[in-house]
Order: C-alpha cells, then sequence, then structure tokens
C-alpha cells in the first residue's frame, strides 16, 4: 500500500489517529450542470479519516479502527451511493444531497462523530479526506458549532 500523507490540521489534542480505506462506489450526480457525472459512473474512492481527543478508552484507544471502518466501508463499499437515504433528496434536486464528493465527505462526518458523541473519552472527527480519484480529493473540516 501507497503510503500518503495528508493535509493536517492543527489542534491541540494529546492523540491523533488517522484510519485510511478503500472502497468501491458507484454514483451520479442528478443536475444538468454535472456535464458526463450525470451518467452512472464508479470510484475507488480514498478515504481517510482524522480522529483527535484527550483521553483514551478503557481498552486504551482513541476509537478503534475497526469501528470506523464498519461505519464507513460496510455501509457504501460496492453500493451505488445515490441508493443511500442520505443522498435520497437527490432526486428531489436538493444539491447538498448530490453524492458529490464534498457532500461524500461531509456525510461520512456526521455518521462517524454521531457514533462518536456516545463515547465517554469524547473524540472527534477533525478531517475527512474523500480521494475520488488520483488526482482529485475533497477535505472536509467541521467548525467547532458542529459539534455537540
Amino acid at each position: 500500500m501507497l503510503h500518503q500523507f495528508y493535509p493536517q490540521v492543527m489542534h491541540s489534542y494529546r492523540y491523533e489517529l488517522n484510519k485510511d480505506m478503500h472502497l468501491a462506489a458507484a454514483h451520479f450526480i442528478p443536475a444538468k450542470a454535472a456535464g458526463k457525472c450525470t451518467n452512472v459512473h464508479g470510484h475507488t474512492y480514498v478515504i481517510n479519516l482524522t480522529i483527535a481527543g484527550d483521553a483514551l478508552n478503557d481498552t486504551g484507544f482513541l476509537v478503534d479502527f475497526k469501528t470506523l471502518k464498519d461505519i464507513v466501508h460496510k455501509r457504501y463499499d460496492h453500493s451505488l451511493l445515490n441508493n443511500h437515504k442520505e443522498f435520497a433528496d437527490s432526486e428531489t434536486d436538493m444539491p447538498d444531497s448530490f453524492p458529490t464528493t464534498e457532500v461524500v465527505a461531509g456525510t461520512i462526518w456526521r455518521l462517524i462523530q454521531m457514533e462518536l458523541d456516545k463515547y465517554p473519552n469524547k473524540p472527534r472527527c477533525i478531517q475527512v479526506l474523500v480521494r475520488e480519484t488520483p488526482t482529485s480529493y475533497v477535505v472536509y473540516r467541521p467548525k467547532e458549532g458542529d459539534f455537540r
């Protein structure tokens, strides 16, 4: 596996965890302005999650890597993103629900952070990077007000 370096998030947490994963998924963007992307097509996405926090859990983890993979990989691998309920509004022409790389990155952040909010050690997902092609990627970074 090629080791990659990603944009760094400045923070003051003691621990920073990064989880990489690959998944194969298809999508289409139901907007005329999307050109060729209005057609169903697929990508091998590379996703990097950055989780940070000051305290470890009872097992000595900030969060278990497997939990992160289960939330993202199990949900989206080998699927048509448009069929997932979080992108269902794409049929009603709501651009913020089209499964663009930007929207996918923000959606992954929300799914991850909803799980992390249940943890007593309060880790935070501070960055989600979604690479759609070898030359194109999106970085999603939440603002402070996005955390509960």
